[in-house]
Protein backbone atom coordinates (compact mmCIF):
# COMPACT_ATOMS: atom_id res chain seq x y z
CA UNK A 1 0.00 0.00 0.00
CA UNK A 2 2.97 2.44 0.85
CA UNK A 3 4.51 1.62 -2.23
CA UNK A 4 1.76 2.15 -4.55
CA UNK A 5 0.90 5.29 -2.70
CA UNK A 6 4.78 6.28 -2.80
CA UNK A 7 4.37 5.28 -6.58
CA UNK A 8 0.76 6.96 -7.52
CA UNK A 9 2.69 10.56 -5.35
CA UNK A 10 5.88 10.69 -7.96
CA UNK A 11 4.11 9.99 -11.13
CA UNK A 12 0.83 12.79 -10.17
CA UNK A 13 3.38 14.66 -9.03
CA UNK A 14 5.77 15.17 -12.25
CA UNK A 15 2.42 15.82 -13.86
CA UNK A 16 1.59 18.57 -11.74
CA UNK A 17 4.54 20.12 -11.65
CA UNK A 18 4.38 21.66 -15.23
CA UNK A 19 1.67 24.07 -14.13
CA UNK A 20 4.07 25.40 -11.84
CA UNK A 21 7.13 25.09 -13.76
CA UNK A 22 5.06 27.59 -16.47
CA UNK A 23 5.46 30.17 -13.88
CA UNK A 24 8.49 29.15 -11.67
CA UNK A 25 10.70 28.98 -14.30
CA UNK A 26 10.38 31.83 -15.96
CA UNK A 27 9.94 34.35 -12.88
CA UNK A 28 13.84 35.47 -12.83
CA UNK A 29 13.26 36.43 -16.55
CA UNK A 30 10.21 38.49 -15.77
CA UNK A 31 12.48 41.86 -15.79
CA UNK A 32 14.41 40.83 -18.28
CA UNK A 33 11.50 39.92 -20.83
CA UNK A 34 9.77 43.60 -20.02
CA UNK A 35 13.57 45.20 -21.01
CA UNK A 36 13.23 43.27 -23.97
CA UNK A 37 9.62 43.99 -25.31
CA UNK A 38 9.76 47.53 -24.53
CA UNK A 39 6.95 46.58 -21.87
CA UNK A 40 5.81 47.67 -18.66
CA UNK A 41 5.53 45.95 -15.16
CA UNK A 42 1.95 46.01 -15.36
CA UNK A 43 2.40 44.29 -18.66
CA UNK A 44 4.48 42.51 -18.00
CA UNK A 45 3.06 41.05 -15.08
CA UNK A 46 -0.28 40.49 -17.50
CA UNK A 47 1.64 36.96 -18.83
CA UNK A 48 1.16 35.98 -15.39
CA UNK A 49 -2.35 36.98 -14.87
CA UNK A 50 -3.67 35.73 -18.62
CA UNK A 51 -2.00 32.54 -17.98
CA UNK A 52 -3.87 32.33 -14.49
CA UNK A 53 -7.30 33.18 -16.25
CA UNK A 54 -7.09 30.82 -19.22
CA UNK A 55 -5.78 27.81 -16.42
CA UNK A 56 -8.82 28.67 -14.44
CA UNK A 57 -11.75 28.92 -16.98
CA UNK A 58 -10.43 25.48 -18.92
CA UNK A 59 -11.10 24.19 -15.73
CA UNK A 60 -14.00 24.22 -16.08
CA UNK A 61 -14.09 21.56 -19.46
CA UNK A 62 -11.40 19.10 -18.15
CA UNK A 63 -13.14 18.26 -15.18
CA UNK A 64 -16.37 16.88 -16.74
CA UNK A 65 -14.35 15.58 -19.50
CA UNK A 66 -12.59 13.75 -17.38
CA UNK A 67 -15.82 12.07 -15.47
CA UNK A 68 -16.73 10.53 -18.88
CA UNK A 69 -13.67 9.50 -20.69
CA UNK A 70 -11.54 9.10 -18.20
CA UNK A 71 -8.54 10.73 -16.77
CA UNK A 72 -5.73 10.02 -19.62
CA UNK A 73 -7.27 11.46 -22.82
CA UNK A 74 -7.55 14.61 -21.53
CA UNK A 75 -4.28 14.87 -19.85
CA UNK A 76 -2.80 13.90 -23.56
CA UNK A 77 -5.04 16.76 -25.07
CA UNK A 78 -4.02 19.68 -22.53
CA UNK A 79 -0.36 18.74 -22.68
CA UNK A 80 -0.22 19.01 -26.30
CA UNK A 81 -2.23 22.68 -26.39
CA UNK A 82 0.26 23.51 -23.61
CA UNK A 83 3.19 22.59 -25.95
CA UNK A 84 1.35 24.35 -28.34
CA UNK A 85 1.43 27.92 -26.60
CA UNK A 86 4.95 27.09 -25.28
CA UNK A 87 5.87 27.73 -28.50
CA UNK A 88 3.89 30.59 -29.35
CA UNK A 89 5.62 32.38 -26.18
CA UNK A 90 9.10 31.57 -27.41
CA UNK A 91 9.01 33.00 -30.90
CA UNK A 92 6.62 36.34 -29.61
CA UNK A 93 7.66 39.29 -31.00
CA UNK A 94 5.93 41.43 -28.82
CA UNK A 95 4.40 41.53 -25.33
CA UNK A 96 0.78 41.19 -26.56
CA UNK A 97 1.90 37.82 -28.55
CA UNK A 98 3.41 36.39 -25.09
CA UNK A 99 0.27 37.25 -23.36
CA UNK A 100 -1.73 35.56 -25.94
CA UNK A 101 0.62 32.39 -26.09
CA UNK A 102 0.41 32.30 -21.99
CA UNK A 103 -2.95 32.35 -22.28
CA UNK A 104 -2.75 29.15 -25.13
CA UNK A 105 -0.21 27.57 -22.36
CA UNK A 106 -2.82 28.17 -19.38
CA UNK A 107 -5.51 26.72 -21.38
CA UNK A 108 -3.52 23.34 -21.47
CA UNK A 109 -1.62 23.41 -18.00
CA UNK A 110 -5.11 23.36 -16.28
CA UNK A 111 -5.42 19.78 -17.31
CA UNK A 112 -2.29 18.99 -14.68
CA UNK A 113 -4.39 20.77 -11.93
CA UNK A 114 -7.91 18.88 -12.21
CA UNK A 115 -7.17 15.57 -13.43
CA UNK A 116 -4.51 14.41 -10.89
CA UNK A 117 -6.94 15.56 -8.21
CA UNK A 118 -9.56 13.83 -9.58
CA UNK A 119 -7.27 10.66 -9.54
CA UNK A 120 -6.41 11.52 -5.77
CA UNK A 121 -10.40 11.07 -5.52
CA UNK A 122 -10.66 7.78 -7.56
CA UNK A 123 -7.87 6.19 -5.31
CA UNK A 124 -8.55 7.66 -1.43
CA UNK A 125 -10.38 9.66 0.55
CA UNK A 126 -10.33 11.52 3.83
CA UNK A 127 -6.69 11.54 5.89
CA UNK A 128 -5.66 9.27 3.15
CA UNK A 129 -6.21 11.32 0.12
CA UNK A 130 -5.03 14.37 2.10
CA UNK A 131 -1.84 12.21 2.84
CA UNK A 132 -1.36 11.35 -0.48
CA UNK A 133 -2.29 14.96 -1.73
CA UNK A 134 0.83 15.98 1.12
CA UNK A 135 3.10 13.44 -0.64
CA UNK A 136 2.28 14.97 -4.59
CA UNK A 137 3.21 18.71 -2.75
CA UNK A 138 6.34 17.37 -1.52
CA UNK A 139 7.71 16.31 -4.84
CA UNK A 140 5.63 19.68 -6.65
CA UNK A 141 8.23 21.19 -4.23
CA UNK A 142 10.97 21.06 -6.58
CA UNK A 143 9.55 23.89 -8.77
CA UNK A 144 9.83 26.95 -6.86
CA UNK A 145 13.06 25.40 -5.42
CA UNK A 146 14.43 24.88 -8.22
CA UNK A 147 12.68 25.72 -11.35
CA UNK A 148 13.70 29.62 -10.55
CA UNK A 149 17.40 28.70 -10.23
CA UNK A 150 17.28 26.76 -13.58
CA UNK A 151 15.58 29.61 -15.33
CA UNK A 152 18.70 31.85 -14.28
CA UNK A 153 20.86 29.42 -15.16
CA UNK A 154 18.95 29.17 -18.99
CA UNK A 155 18.86 33.10 -19.12
CA UNK A 156 22.69 33.40 -18.27
CA UNK A 157 23.42 30.79 -20.95
CA UNK A 158 20.91 31.27 -23.56
CA UNK A 159 18.30 33.57 -22.66
CA UNK A 160 14.50 34.03 -21.80
CA UNK A 161 12.85 32.39 -25.07
CA UNK A 162 14.70 29.41 -24.15
CA UNK A 163 12.95 29.07 -21.22
CA UNK A 164 9.79 28.03 -22.86
CA UNK A 165 12.20 25.67 -24.96
CA UNK A 166 12.40 23.78 -21.48
CA UNK A 167 9.02 24.06 -20.80
CA UNK A 168 8.40 22.32 -24.16
CA UNK A 169 10.52 19.26 -23.13
CA UNK A 170 9.10 18.75 -19.53
CA UNK A 171 5.43 18.64 -21.00
CA UNK A 172 7.14 16.46 -23.80
CA UNK A 173 8.30 13.97 -20.55
CA UNK A 174 4.72 14.06 -18.92
CA UNK A 175 3.06 12.90 -22.36
CA UNK A 176 5.17 9.94 -22.12
CA UNK A 177 4.49 9.54 -18.30
CA UNK A 178 0.37 9.39 -19.11
CA UNK A 179 1.16 6.96 -21.83
CA UNK A 180 3.69 4.52 -20.10
CA UNK A 181 3.29 4.94 -16.58
CA UNK A 182 -0.01 5.98 -15.21
CA UNK A 183 -2.98 3.52 -15.00
CA UNK A 184 -6.24 4.97 -15.99
CA UNK A 185 -8.20 4.98 -12.12
CA UNK A 186 -12.00 5.90 -13.63
CA UNK A 187 -13.14 2.42 -14.83
CA UNK A 188 -15.70 2.61 -17.85
CA UNK A 189 -18.04 1.42 -15.75
CA UNK A 190 -18.06 4.38 -13.27
CA UNK A 191 -17.77 7.15 -15.95
CA UNK A 192 -20.58 9.85 -16.53
CA UNK A 193 -22.36 9.30 -19.89
CA UNK A 194 -22.60 13.28 -21.01
CA UNK A 195 -25.74 15.06 -19.86
CA UNK A 196 -26.09 19.15 -20.09
CA UNK A 197 -29.00 18.47 -17.28
CA UNK A 198 -26.78 16.47 -15.07
CA UNK A 199 -23.74 18.63 -15.50
CA UNK A 200 -26.13 22.01 -14.71
CA UNK A 201 -27.65 19.84 -11.71
CA UNK A 202 -24.24 18.71 -10.70
CA UNK A 203 -23.15 22.50 -10.35
CA UNK A 204 -25.83 23.84 -9.07
CA UNK A 205 -25.59 21.06 -5.95
CA UNK A 206 -21.41 22.37 -5.68
CA UNK A 207 -22.68 26.30 -5.83
CA UNK A 208 -25.48 25.92 -3.72
CA UNK A 209 -23.00 23.82 -0.50
CA UNK A 210 -21.73 26.49 1.62
CA UNK A 211 -18.83 24.15 3.13
CA UNK A 212 -17.71 23.57 -0.55
CA UNK A 213 -17.53 26.92 -1.12
CA UNK A 214 -16.05 28.20 1.49
CA UNK A 215 -13.52 25.68 1.80
CA UNK A 216 -12.79 26.65 -2.22
CA UNK A 217 -12.11 30.38 -1.39
CA UNK A 218 -10.42 29.33 1.96
CA UNK A 219 -7.76 28.21 0.08
CA UNK A 220 -8.47 30.25 -3.04
CA UNK A 221 -7.50 33.57 -1.15
CA UNK A 222 -4.54 31.29 0.66
CA UNK A 223 -3.42 30.77 -2.89
CA UNK A 224 -4.55 34.01 -4.60
CA UNK A 225 -1.55 35.34 -2.07
CA UNK A 226 0.94 33.36 -3.02
CA UNK A 227 -0.19 34.35 -7.17
CA UNK A 228 0.43 37.98 -6.01
CA UNK A 229 3.57 36.89 -4.40
CA UNK A 230 4.83 35.56 -7.67
CA UNK A 231 3.86 38.36 -9.96
CA UNK A 232 5.54 40.79 -7.51
CA UNK A 233 8.21 39.03 -5.74
CA UNK A 234 11.37 39.13 -9.23
CA UNK A 235 10.79 42.78 -9.08
CA UNK A 236 10.37 43.54 -5.40
CA UNK A 237 13.80 41.15 -4.53
CA UNK A 238 16.03 42.66 -7.83
CA UNK A 239 15.19 46.09 -8.19
CA UNK A 240 14.19 47.46 -4.19
CA UNK A 241 17.04 45.04 -2.66
CA UNK A 242 19.48 44.64 -5.47
CA UNK A 243 19.40 40.92 -5.73
CA UNK A 244 20.75 39.62 -8.96
CA UNK A 245 18.27 37.11 -10.73
CA UNK A 246 20.29 33.84 -8.76
CA UNK A 247 19.93 35.63 -5.66
CA UNK A 248 16.28 35.99 -6.18
CA UNK A 249 16.15 32.24 -7.01
CA UNK A 250 17.92 31.53 -3.83
CA UNK A 251 15.04 34.28 -1.47
CA UNK A 252 11.98 32.69 -3.56
CA UNK A 253 13.06 29.06 -2.98
CA UNK A 254 13.73 29.92 0.86
CA UNK A 255 10.11 31.48 0.82
CA UNK A 256 8.79 28.17 -0.76
CA UNK A 257 10.53 25.69 1.50
CA UNK A 258 8.06 26.84 4.20
CA UNK A 259 5.20 26.31 2.67
CA UNK A 260 6.23 22.31 1.46
CA UNK A 261 7.63 21.25 4.57
CA UNK A 262 4.51 22.20 6.56
CA UNK A 263 2.10 20.98 3.92
CA UNK A 264 3.76 17.09 4.47
CA UNK A 265 2.47 17.54 8.47
CA UNK A 266 -1.04 18.04 7.54
CA UNK A 267 -2.64 14.87 7.24
CA UNK A 268 -1.11 13.55 10.34
CA UNK A 269 -2.35 16.68 12.25
CA UNK A 270 -5.54 16.20 10.27
CA UNK A 271 -5.95 13.02 11.98
CA UNK A 272 -4.90 13.97 15.25
CA UNK A 273 -6.85 17.17 15.77
CA UNK A 274 -9.71 16.80 12.59
CA UNK A 275 -9.32 18.65 9.71
CA UNK A 276 -11.74 21.66 10.46
CA UNK A 277 -9.23 22.83 13.71
CA UNK A 278 -6.14 22.10 11.28
CA UNK A 279 -7.63 24.81 8.90
CA UNK A 280 -8.80 26.89 11.39
CA UNK A 281 -5.97 27.61 13.23
CA UNK A 282 -3.26 27.43 10.20
CA UNK A 283 -5.42 30.20 8.46
CA UNK A 284 -5.37 32.38 12.05
CA UNK A 285 -1.26 31.98 11.63
CA UNK A 286 -1.08 33.00 8.64
CA UNK A 287 -3.31 36.20 8.88
CA UNK A 288 -1.36 37.03 11.83
CA UNK A 289 2.49 36.53 10.41
CA UNK A 290 1.44 38.41 7.15
CA UNK A 291 0.05 41.19 9.53
CA UNK A 292 2.55 41.64 11.35
CA UNK A 293 5.05 41.78 8.25
CA UNK A 294 2.64 44.54 7.27
CA UNK A 295 3.09 46.18 10.33
CA UNK A 296 7.26 46.02 10.29
CA UNK A 297 7.09 47.01 6.51
CA UNK A 298 5.33 49.81 6.89
CA UNK A 299 6.78 51.45 9.93
CA UNK A 300 10.06 51.08 7.77
CA UNK A 301 11.28 47.88 9.06
CA UNK A 302 11.05 46.15 5.63
CA UNK A 303 14.60 45.04 5.10
CA UNK A 304 15.13 41.93 2.89
CA UNK A 305 15.37 39.45 5.89
CA UNK A 306 12.33 41.26 7.24
CA UNK A 307 9.94 40.40 4.31
CA UNK A 308 11.73 36.97 3.62
CA UNK A 309 11.49 35.90 7.21
CA UNK A 310 7.90 37.28 7.53
CA UNK A 311 6.47 35.23 3.93
CA UNK A 312 8.50 32.13 5.12
CA UNK A 313 6.24 31.83 8.57
CA UNK A 314 3.16 32.77 6.81
CA UNK A 315 3.79 30.23 3.78
CA UNK A 316 4.52 27.45 6.74
CA UNK A 317 1.17 28.24 7.80
CA UNK A 318 -0.57 28.27 4.46
CA UNK A 319 1.08 24.90 3.60
CA UNK A 320 -1.45 23.55 6.16
CA UNK A 321 -4.38 25.01 4.24
CA UNK A 322 -4.13 24.14 0.97
CA UNK A 323 -3.88 20.29 1.02
CA UNK A 324 -6.40 20.49 3.44
CA UNK A 325 -9.03 22.27 2.35
CA UNK A 326 -8.70 21.05 -1.43
CA UNK A 327 -9.49 17.15 0.39
CA UNK A 328 -12.41 18.51 2.49
CA UNK A 329 -13.33 20.07 -0.17
CA UNK A 330 -14.06 16.71 -2.53
CA UNK A 331 -14.54 14.47 -0.05
CA UNK A 332 -18.38 14.68 0.31
CA UNK A 333 -19.23 14.39 -4.12
CA UNK A 334 -16.75 11.30 -4.87
CA UNK A 335 -19.70 11.01 -7.64
CA UNK A 336 -18.86 14.07 -9.62
CA UNK A 337 -15.05 14.37 -8.83
CA UNK A 338 -14.06 15.94 -11.61
CA UNK A 339 -16.63 18.31 -11.83
CA UNK A 340 -15.98 19.38 -8.17
CA UNK A 341 -12.25 19.43 -9.08
CA UNK A 342 -12.62 21.71 -11.52
CA UNK A 343 -15.44 23.79 -10.47
CA UNK A 344 -12.96 24.45 -7.46
CA UNK A 345 -9.53 25.56 -9.34
CA UNK A 346 -11.46 27.92 -11.67
CA UNK A 347 -12.52 29.55 -8.83
CA UNK A 348 -9.31 29.61 -7.10
CA UNK A 349 -7.60 30.99 -10.17
CA UNK A 350 -10.04 33.51 -10.88
CA UNK A 351 -9.54 34.62 -7.25
CA UNK A 352 -5.79 34.76 -7.99
CA UNK A 353 -5.72 36.47 -11.21
CA UNK A 354 -8.64 39.37 -10.00
CA UNK A 355 -6.29 39.45 -7.10
CA UNK A 356 -3.37 40.11 -9.53
CA UNK A 357 -4.99 42.31 -11.58
CA UNK A 358 -6.98 44.61 -8.75
CA UNK A 359 -3.15 45.07 -6.82
CA UNK A 360 -0.93 45.85 -10.09
CA UNK A 361 -2.18 49.79 -10.00
CA UNK A 362 -0.73 50.11 -6.56
CA UNK A 363 2.69 48.05 -7.41
CA UNK A 364 5.26 50.43 -6.96
CA UNK A 365 8.53 48.27 -7.11
CA UNK A 366 8.89 48.10 -3.33
CA UNK A 367 7.78 45.72 -0.72
CA UNK A 368 4.76 47.36 0.75
CA UNK A 369 2.03 46.41 -1.59
CA UNK A 370 3.15 43.46 -2.26
CA UNK A 371 3.18 42.56 1.85
CA UNK A 372 -0.27 44.76 1.84
CA UNK A 373 -2.19 42.19 -0.74
CA UNK A 374 -0.78 39.01 0.57
CA UNK A 375 -2.34 40.22 4.32
CA UNK A 376 -5.27 40.88 3.33
CA UNK A 377 -5.52 37.70 1.64
CA UNK A 378 -4.65 36.90 5.06
CA UNK A 379 -7.27 38.30 6.58
CA UNK A 380 -9.96 36.96 4.29
CA UNK A 381 -8.82 33.57 4.67
CA UNK A 382 -9.22 33.47 8.58
CA UNK A 383 -12.49 35.70 8.34
CA UNK A 384 -13.80 32.94 5.83
CA UNK A 385 -12.88 29.82 8.45
CA UNK A 386 -14.36 31.60 10.89
CA UNK A 387 -17.75 31.56 9.20
CA UNK A 388 -17.66 28.92 7.42
CA UNK A 389 -15.87 26.22 9.97
CA UNK A 390 -16.46 27.07 13.23
CA UNK A 391 -19.62 24.93 13.80
CA UNK A 392 -17.03 21.78 12.26
CA UNK A 393 -14.05 22.81 14.56
CA UNK A 394 -15.88 22.74 17.59
CA UNK A 395 -17.30 19.28 16.84
CA UNK A 396 -14.09 18.16 16.04
CA UNK A 397 -12.41 19.08 19.22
Amino acid sequence: MATGMARSALILGLLSCVGPFAIDLYLPAMPDIGAALGASVAETQMTITAYFIAFGLAQLVYGPWSDRVGRKLPLYFGLTIFIAGALLCALAPTIGALIAGRFVQGLGGAVVMVVPRAIIRDLHTGNAATRLMATIMLVISVSPMLAPLAGSGIIAVAGWREIFAALCGAAVVSLALTAFALPETLPREDRAAFDLGVLIRGAVRLLSDRMFIGLTFIGGFGMASFFVFLASASFVYTGAFGLSPTGFSLAFAFNAIGFFTSSQLAAGLGERFGAPRVVALATAGFATMTLITLALVAVGFGSLPVVVGGLFLGNACLGLVIPTTMVMALDEHGDIAGLASSLGGTLQMLAGGAMIAATGPFFDGTALPMVAAIAFCGVLTVTLSALVLRRSARQSV
